[in-house]
């Protein structure tokens, strides 16, 4: 049933009565998501299409068990909104907020850790597990299939495109991870590889990169002792040097982190990467050819 969140996940949506709040909520009641309430103080006692609204996260907890939450306040906020949902106990913790500043993202990180929660994201669409019908956070339900493909990704627009290529070569998703582009985001590359590692219906994995940081370079280390083939997709290869493409965290620094490096480290691991968006669902289609024809051989 893919990693993280499924129909069993309880969820509170903190920012609730927002403008992006009340209209993502309301995508992921339609998709199947089963939030179980809301928080935004000074409207404790409200609802919003029908999910009541608290004034604390503890509340929400208290009363309807909630066990995972996702954020949709503003980026001065998103610190005291993660770090109360981390102390409530819930995990994963979805910050879909971008610029928020970095010691910021540096003390949500640091208290999740201590409290051994997920946090996905800042500046990140979320995460969807089609087969368990749980979306957290903004991206199109529809473009989502259920099936035997893990997608973990630092561009939402690039996951959007691949997954519905995914999906109308009938490819379906077990769950697709936006990781966040930020600087300083909760889960790396690695962590999510190591669940989708566990997970059985998971059978190929996406990789959606971009230049910036060693993210790529380590988690293709990790990849070498991988039992699931992987494709890939890295953006940026024409970035020039020193400029942000995007991304606060999509930037070359000083030679590192360059669409070559992270492309050499993947290949050499054994990762097909394609050259193209367009090119992934084709690239894992194959793949899971040679699952099944070595399947077949055992």
């Amino acid at each position: 049933m893919g990693i993280l969140v499924d129909e069993r996940t309880k969820v509170v949506v903190s920012g609730i009565t927002g403008r992006q709040g009340r209209f993502h909520t309301q995508q992921m009641l339609e998709f199947g998501t089963r939030i179980v309430a809301g928080v935004s103080p000074g409207h404790g006692g409200e609802e919003v299409g029908g999910v009541p609204v608290y004034e604390t996260v503890q509340a929400a907890v208290d009363k309807h068990g909630a066990t995972s939450a996702v954020l949709f306040v503003p980026a001065p906020h998103v610190r005291d909104a993660a770090l109360e949902a981390i102390a409530a106990g819930l995990s994963p913790v979805v910050v879909i907020a971008e610029h928020v500043p970095v010691h910021d993202a540096m003390d949500v990180v640091a208290f999740a850790a201590e409290h051994r929660a997920v946090v996905i994201g800042p500046n990140t669409y979320g995460l969807c597990t089609p087969a368990g019908r749980a979306k957290l956070g903004i991206p199109p339900g529809r473009i989502f299939s259920p099936g035997p493909v893990g997608v973990l990704a630092r561009s939402g627009t690039l996951s959007y495109e691949i997954v519905a290529a995914l999906t109308e070569a009938g490819l379906g998703q077990s769950t697709v991870v936006g990781l966040g582009g930020d600087r300083v985001v909760g889960t790396s590359f690695v962590e999510t590889l190591k669940r989708f590692a566990k997970d059985e219906q998971t059978r190929v994995l996406v990789l959606v990169g971009e230049i910036g940081g060693s993210a790529e370079e380590e988690a293709a280390e990790f990849v070498k002792g991988l039992d699931k083939p992987v494709v890939a997709y890295l953006a940026g290869a024409s970035a020039p040097t020193g400029k942000r493409m995007g991304h606060a965290g999509a930037i070359i620094e000083r030679g590192r982190g360059t669409y070559a490096s992270k492309r050499r480290a993947l290949e050499d691991a054994g990762v097909h990467v394609a050259d193209l968006p367009w090119e992934v669902a084709p690239l894992v289609r194959e793949a899971l050819g040679r699952l099944e024809e070595t399947a077949r051989e055992g």
